[in-house]
């Protein structure tokens, strides 16, 4: 009797030690990207965080043939998923609150200036205008689980948005193994809960808006502590840029005109109740500018907002940001 119970106290003994949870990172390229998880877990999720992401890859990368955002774009019958139509649902709402300044049917715009899943040798006036006229995102809309486009050569691009959803899709994933405090970082895209191994708030860095493409420089300029679930995205023009003729091309689209958008606005970092919010209004604010994107802000008060901003009368640059922002800035 007494062997019998030292052994079940021995097994109960290993059975606590493989509960006991510790944190775990796991790091790898998706999307042509990065990224970063940690979590507090009692095991490695590994198999199935490659898993989700790879079901989301073959939804929402236009690089991928086989997603279903390709074969939208080559205007094949093809039934979309849940996370497409979450995605798009979203992108309606924040193209309709900035007056079209965020819109995935630019799609064509960004290729042609280089930045998008495909390529065009020359940018002029005209082809501009030709496309202009299926460019819209009051031109395309879900019916049974379908796209249906006014101009069949309208083509869509959710790298605004697509990276932040994808942050919380994980987020999800961990909530559902049971996982109270981590932080997924998809492509500089955040979405974090709880706390993180020292028992604090997540803390993540602004970086000072420094023209690099190799992404070397990361000096940071303010930092950011996240206490609750929150989603945070940055969108700025000093990464993803190319000089041509002395000229310099940042990937910011203006929908609206078809040009890189050329505001003061450095960067623009937005924290939201979840990551594809956030990752879309960032974007939204690079090309709406200053003024016009805060306005926007006063009506949509689960975004706060911190934004570098460029100071022509000195050449350096300046600091905005909103009421809410203040209380979790170090």
């Amino acid at each position: 009797m007494k062997t019998g119970y030292v052994l079940l106290a021995l097994c109960l003994m290993c059975v606590s030690c493989t509960q006991q949870k510790q944190y775990y990172l796991e790091s790898g390229n998706v999307f042509h990207t990065l990224y970063h998880i940690k979590y507090e877990s009692p095991k490695l999720l590994t198999d199935k965080i490659d898993a989700e992401l790879q079901a989301f890859n073959l939804s929402m990368n236009p690089f991928n043939p086989n997603s279903i955002i390709a074969k939208v774009n080559r205007n094949e019958d093809v039934e979309v998923d849940e996370w497409f139509t979450t995605v798009f649902n979203k992108a309606m709402e924040v193209s309709a609150n900035s007056d079209g300044a965020f819109d995935v049917t630019a799609a064509p715009f960004i290729n042609l200036w280089g930045f998008g899943f495909e390529n065009s040798d020359s940018v002029s006036q005209q082809k501009i205008d030709s496309i202009r006229a299926f460019v819209g995102y009051r031109k395309i809309r879900i019916e049974n689980n379908r796209v249906v486009k006014e101009d069949p050569r309208i083509k869509l691009n959710f790298s605004a948005i697509a990276k932040g959803y994808a942050s919380d899709v994980i987020a999800a994933l961990l909530e559902r193994e049971g996982v109270e405090n981590y932080m997924v970082e998809i492509g500089g895209e955040i979405t974090s809960k709880g706390k993180n191994p020292n028992g604090n708030c997540w803390r993540n860095g602004i970086n000072k808006p420094e023209d690099d493409s190799t992404g070397i420089k990361n000096e940071i300029e303010s930092v950011i502590k996240l206490c609750d679930k929150r989603g945070l995205a940055t969108s700025g023009n000093y990464r993803n840029f190319y000089i041509k003729d002395g000229k310099k091309y940042a990937h910011t689209i203006d929908p609206r005109t078809g040009y890189p958008s050329e505001q003061s606005i450095l960067s623009a970092t937005i924290i939201a109740p979840d990551c594809m919010t956030a990752d879309a209004y960032a974007t939204a604010f690079m090309v709406m500018g200053v003024e016009a994107a805060c306005k926007m802000a006063e009506n949509i008060p689960e975004i706060e907002y911190y934004l570098i901003l460029n100071d022509e009368h000195t050449g350096k640059y300046k600091i905005k940001y909103s009421e809410g922002m203040k209380t979790m800035l170090e």
